[in-house]
Parts: C-alpha cells; structure tokens; sequence
C-alpha cells in the first residue's frame, strides 16, 4: 500500500495524499459524548491518538499481536475521522458507546500501537475512508447494502471468503415464539401472535435475507432486522449474526449460527489470526479493505503525540465491533505549512457531511446514514420546490429503536409512524417504514410540517395533516392548483376535529381522519386557492 507524510499543524492534522491528490486538513481533537448512567452524556474533548488508544481497549480482541493492534488503530481512527457529523445534532462528533467505539481505560499495549500508527488512516477520494469492522465475520464478509439497504457497496467493501476467521465463533440459542412476538411487536410490528417463522432467502455469503412472519404485518422481516429486533428486545446475546439456520421446535425456535455482528469489513477475529500466522498491519488492512491506499505519518509524529488519559471510567460492555460507518469530514489542503486561511470544510465530502441533514440513528441502522440523507436531501428539495419555499436547513431526523421509545418521545401512538416535534422529526424503527414501505412517505409527509406549520399557525389540525398528505403523496408541480390525475376529493367529506388526528383511538380511525383531511384540504385547492389560503 502507498503511504504519504503527515503533519500537526496547529490542532490540525495535514497530510500529503497519495496520487498528487490535495491532503486532508483534519481536527487533532474529537469532542466525544461520555454517556451518563441516567441519560444524556458529559461531553469531553480527546486528542486524536489518545481518543484511539482508549477505543483500542475497548474494541480488540484479547491478546491480539502489534500487528493486529496496529492495523485496528488505523481503522478505528479513519472510522472516527469520517463519522464526526454523527452526532452533531447533539452538539460532540462522537459517543463512547457501541453507537460509535466503545472507550476504555488505554493500557500501555493500545498506547503503543496508537503512537505506532499515528495519523495513519485509510483514504478514499482525498478523505477518510467510510470504513466498517465486525467481531467476527462467520468466514465470509458481507456487502454494506446486503445490510443496510439503500448503502453504497464500495469496491473496498467486498464479500469475500475469510480463511482467517474460520466461522468462529459458533453458537446457538433458543427463543420462545412469545418472546419473538414480543421483539416483533416492540420493533413496531402489528398482530397477536407469530404462528410461523421460516427463512424464505439468503444471501451469496449464506446469510438470512428474509424471514416471513407469519401472523404478523408486515409478513417478512430482514434477517439484519430480526437480528436487531431480538436484540434490543431480548438481548444481543440470543441472535448474534444472520449466518445462522432455523429450526421450530414446537412453540420454540432453535437459532444456531457462527460469526458475530453485521459481517462487513474487518473481521477482528479473523485479524487476530492473521497477525498470529505473521501477517503485518498493512497485510491486513490490503486484505479486508482491497485498494485503500493508507496515509502515513511521520515518525517524529509519534514522539509528539499527546499521552493517553490515565483517568478511568467504567464503560460499556467491551462489545468488538457493531455498526461502523458514516459520513466524511474533511477538507483539503495542498501546503506543508499552516494556512493563512484554512479551505472551506466542506469540499470533497460525501452527500451525507456536506448536506445540512442531521441524522440520528440507533448503532445496527448506522449503515443506511447515507441512504436516509440522500433520500431526505432530494424529498426536502422537491417539497420546497412544490409548495414554494426555502429549504429548511438544518433538517433533523430522529429514528428511534423501538416503538416504546417514539411514543415516549413524541405521546403519539405507535403507527402514527412519523412526528413533528420541537423543530425535529421524530420517526419509527427504521426497519419498520422500511418494511412497510412507507419509508419515503414518511419522511415527505414530516418536512411538509416543518415547512408549513409556522405557516398554517393557529389554524385547525385538518390544514396540517391535509397539507402533509397531499404533498407527500406524490411528487407535487411548483404551482400546482389541482388535484393530481386519478384523484378525486369525496365531495362531502367532513373534516375530522382536531383530536381525531392528535388521539385516535385506533389505526382505522386514524387513517379515516387522515382521509377526510386530505379530502378537505384538496377541495379548497381544487378552487384555484393557493395552500397558503386554506383554512
């Protein structure tokens, strides 16, 4: 692999990218979020090389060699470099739970290869690259958008065979059909009981793609779904990857299976066993990220580099590798001396950094980031254009992990599916909208409130719902003054009262006053009133 020098200027790190591409300008600190045992966090500010060793203690495996160490310290440190925009709406770059890396006390082993690597990352396009580790990839890595559906299968993600890992680790479990009931329906699933679970597809790694549920809405559920579902409901320890086979056994499900977490990118078992058999940091990293060039760093760097923070703190379960990706930060620099002005931060960004869309996801739904601000960029850019408006920016999205958890945050029911609160929109499971298929409805029907409510102040509820109807159904003209081909307004309609849309008793009463409000509101548009004017 290539490497290039890298510098400390002045709180930022520069380095010289390989190809003759400009060099990052990157922050030498993380502001991290040190979650609290009854909620929110402390939030902290870390030197690079300090903020790495600590994650290493965190995320390694146990008595992995230098080279294995040293190859994770890279890609936990692109990691952190590329995801500091995920929790910005938070106001820190990153937490120190399994939502981002997990911190530990560093111990003179994770120091060490924290200074052996220091500003070595791996680069893709000029940037930190969005890279992914796993505890253990079962023998076989998987594809992001096998995953994560919507992500992006860069070349240096591929799913390949992984003789290191062997499928360790194996293992099995046993879950009663109520208690599978129950994670369904805790992930926002409707109905009483599930009568059957069966694996309908798998995928070319031999994962589970798809899983009918039968007795259930929806009827089928992705294995990464149901993996996350059991898991936030009954504990991770139950389904550990999706590499598993199924069988019933009367009211119970035997769940056996090898390999642990998502399956994408570096495998830390498999890592480990490289690095035993000799294998050095940049073998490993060629083998489980193909094409990535590394930015290097000069040795006097490690000299340099600030020590670690002897203070303890009592973490997280020490949980190797969940979720790992995001969006880039990350600007571009060409002097080997400071800037008199430093370049704008946000060119050569992917989509998801240089947007003004604000995600919060829960840790297993990190992958599908940049998919939901794509999707959210394009809808909110239509919107505005339909009704006429400035986009809104920033735009904050919130998908909650259980429904439990929305309806606590918003006091809407659960299959309201979307809210608009306190200038946030407040969404279900991602899994869930994704599943019934009204992911994108969703998400149009919420940035129609945020662009209409101040408008529509004081008016009755029908005029906000009816408005967020209408325009989300479909992709609306600037100007637009009638109903859309096909759609006719029932003419003598009446409009449900404010508390038919704000309580309703249930999902038929909810979807009849949604009915009536789009009726109401289409009927005035039908006269040639401009939605401003309806009332």
């Amino acid at each position: 692999m290539r490497t290039a020098t890298i510098l400390l200027l002045g709180g930022l790190v520069a380095g010289a990218a390989p190809g003759g591409q400009q060099p990052a300008l990157l922050p030498a600190t993380l502001r991290v979020g040190i979650a609290k045992p009854g909620g929110g966090y402390t939030v902290t500010t870390l030197p690079l090389e300090t903020y790495v060793a600590r994650v290493l203690a965190g995320e390694a495996a146990r008595d992995s060699q230098p080279a294995a160490l040293e190859a994770l310290a890279i890609t936990i440190r692109t990691f952190a470099l590329a995801n500091r925009n995920r929790h910005h709406a938070d106001g820190f770059d990153v937490c120190d739970q399994t939502h981002c890396q997990v911190l530990r006390v560093a111990t003179t082993v994770t120091e060490r290869a924290a200074q052996a690597t220091a500003g070595r990352m791996l680069v893709h396009n000029g940037a930190p690259a969005s890279v992914y580790y796993t505890a253990s990839c079962g023998g076989h890595t998987e594809m992001p958008s096998l995953v994560w559906p919507g992500a992006e299968d860069p070349p240096f993600l591929p799913s390949q065979t992984d003789d290191a890992c062997e499928g360790a680790p194996a293992w099995a479990a046993e879950l009663d059909g109520r208690d599978l009931t129950r994670a369904l329906r805790a992930a926002g699933f409707a109905g009483d009981r599930l009568r059957e679970l069966r694996v309908v597809s798998r995928t070319k790694s031999g994962r589970v793609a798809k899983l009918r549920v039968d007795g259930m809405r929806p009827v089928e559920i992705s294995g990464q779904d149901l993996r996350v579902a059991v898991g936030r409901t009954l504990g991770w320890q139950h389904i550990k990857s999706t590499a598993f086979a199924l069988q019933r056994r009367g009211d119970a499900y035997r769940f056996s299976g090898h390999g642990s977490g998502h399956g994408v990118g570096m495998c830390v078992i498999g890592s480990a066993r490289m690095a035993q058999r000799g294998a050095s940091a940049d073998a490993i990293l060629a083998k489980y990220f193909p094409g990535l060039p590394i930015l290097g760093s000069d040795p006097a760097l490690t000299r340099n580099a600030a020590p670690s923070n002897p203070a303890p703190r009592a973490s997280a379960p020490n949980t190797v590798g969940t979720a790992r990706g995001g969006p880039v930060s990350a600007a571009p620099n060409r002097g080997q001396t400071p800037p008199v002005a430093p370049p704008p931060l946000n060119r050569g960004l992917t989509p998801a950094a240089a947007a003004p869309i604000l995600v919060s996801l829960p840790d297993e739904d990190e992958g599908a980031r940049d998919a939901v601000v794509r999707e959210t960029l394009k809808a909110r850019d239509d919107l505005a254009r339909a009704l006429g408006v400035t986009p809104p920016a920033p735009v904050t999205l919130r998908f909650h992990a259980t429904t439990d958890e929305y309806e606590q945050a918003t006091d809407r029911a659960w299959f309201t599916s979307g809210a608009f609160v306190n200038g946030e929109l407040h969404l279900l499971p991602l899994a869930v909208l994704r599943d019934r298929g009204v992911l994108d409805r969703t998400i149009r029907h919420e940035l129609v409130h945020q662009m209409t409510d101040g408008i529509f102040a004081g008016r009755p509820q029908w005029v906000r719902e009816g408005a967020a109807i209408y325009f989300a159904a479909a992709k609306a003209l600037p100007g637009e003054t009638r109903p859309r081909p096909g759609f006719r307004p029932e003419p003598r309609a009446s409009c449900p009262s404010d508390n038919e849309l704000t309580r309703p008793v249930s999902v038929g009463a909810l979807a009849n006053a949604f009915t009536r409000a789009r009726d109401c509101f289409a009927r005035q548009i039908a006269t040639g009133r401009n939605w401003r004017e309806v009332r």
